[in-house]
């Protein structure tokens, strides 16, 4: 299968969002940064691009102008091996005008959707035993930060 890594569309803000994002995840680091030049779309010197890393997954930030917006109908699913773990990125990813939804989405403050999900859960919400996944799927809708205590009380009934 081919190499395939995410490439965010910004206006203005690639540099900052790249910064964020390694911030909030552990080995991950920027890679090269890219500049405009001359004859070329954006103000000479400012930053075109930014190469980094995710927990050592590529991504690229462009800075092309507000041409396009980044929306929901993409969205980046962290598996979150503890709900401790939830908890952090649910409130990192969260702070400083983000905006949370329903069933453990949220969007950060640079319009990234993402889904933040405890171990255990797409088991729950999947299993072949129809109660258990109707007990699950009504307990996740009720829920805006995913806790996965609450679901496994849920499927216990």
């Amino acid at each position: 299968m081919p190499k395939l890594s995410p490439f965010l569309w910004f206006d203005t803000q690639a540099e900052d969002a790249a910064r964020f994002y390694i911030d909030v995840f552990p080995n991950s680091r920027i890679t090269a940064i890219s500049h405009y030049g001359e004859n070329s779309p954006g103000p000479i010197g400012t930053v075109m691009t930014v190469a980094f890393e995710l927990d050592g997954k590529p991504f690229t930030a462009l800075n092309g102008g507000p041409h396009y917006e980044i929306n929901g109908a993409i969205s980046f699913v962290i598996d979150c091996a503890t709900q401790a773990e939830v908890d952090r990125y649910w409130d990192l990813l969260s702070a400083d005008g983000g905006k949370v939804h329903a069933c453990g989405w949220l969007t950060d403050k640079f319009g990234v959707t993402w889904q933040v999900v405890p171990d255990g859960f797409v088991e729950l919400v999947t299993s072949p035993d129809p109660v258990t996944a109707a007990r699950a799927m009504a307990a996740m809708r009720q829920m805006i930060k995913l806790d996965i205590d609450a679901l496994r009380r849920a499927v216990a009934g």
